[in-house]
């Protein structure tokens, strides 16, 4: 019994036993450039050009700097590596990449030349929508016996520029939701952000019971 259990040992040891042995990761390759003339970019070891890369880790940069009047300059999450302006040769750089946006650009031309590309899954931003548009309404009493409002508006939220030009009349709006008023003695300029819900609202002048209209909302 203690000579198998040695012998089991041992071959273990040899990894006759099938032992899988420990692999190290190698770092994916990507060939960037600048120059010689005014051009910039990023290619994979099939040659074509980056724009995503599926995941975060480790890559190997070989950078190819080909004029003294350009650099590559690479920045994103946790890096920031550039090649010298005034140079010209081969740079290997062993990055690490995080999920999120890189862009590599010439120092000196950096409206010029330029590019990106992104780490991770792509996410799409929540749609939000934007907020309604406010309606604006205009509504008059006076100056003598009238009364001006609407005929139809839509639901939702509405200013109103009520110009009241009689000591006399008001004008007072009724519906759904809405009881506003102007005083009789007033005359001026008043606004109402008012909330107007689907129906059928009144206006009318309190003094003058005939002086009256309707407004329908949809």
């Amino acid at each position: 019994m203690s000579v198998r259990v040695i012998a089991v040992a041992v071959l273990a040891t040899a990894g006759i036993l099938g032992a899988a042995p420990a692999v190290a990761d190698t770092p994916q390759p990507l060939k960037g450039h600048t120059g010689p003339g005014f051009e910039i970019g990023l290619v994979d070891a099939s040659g074509a050009d980056v724009k995503a890369i599926d995941t975060a880790g480790t890559y190997t940069f070989t950078i190819e700097d080909l004029s003294e009047l350009h650099n590559f300059h690479l920045i994103g999450p946790g890096v920031d590596r550039m090649t010298p302006v005034e140079w010209t040769g081969t740079e290997t750089w062993t990055l690490d990449l995080a999920n999120g946006t890189y862009r590599y650009v010439c120092d000196p031309h950096s409206t010029l030349m330029k590019g990106s590309f992104t780490v991770g899954p792509l996410t799409t931003p929540p749609t939000t929508k934007p907020p309604a548009a406010v309606q604006k309404l205009a509504a008059k009493v006076g100056p003598g016996a009238t009364i001006a409002f609407a005929a139809r508006a839509k639901a939702g939220k509405a200013q109103i520029t009520v110009r009241d030009l009689s000591a006399r009349q008001n004008f007072h709006l009724s519906g759904p939701g809405v009881n506003k008023k102007t005083a009789l003695a007033f005359k001026g300029t008043v606004k109402w952000t008012l909330t107007l819900k689907k129906g059928t609202y009144t206006f009318r002048s309190d003094s003058s019971p005939k002086l009256r209209g309707t407004t329908k909302v949809s």
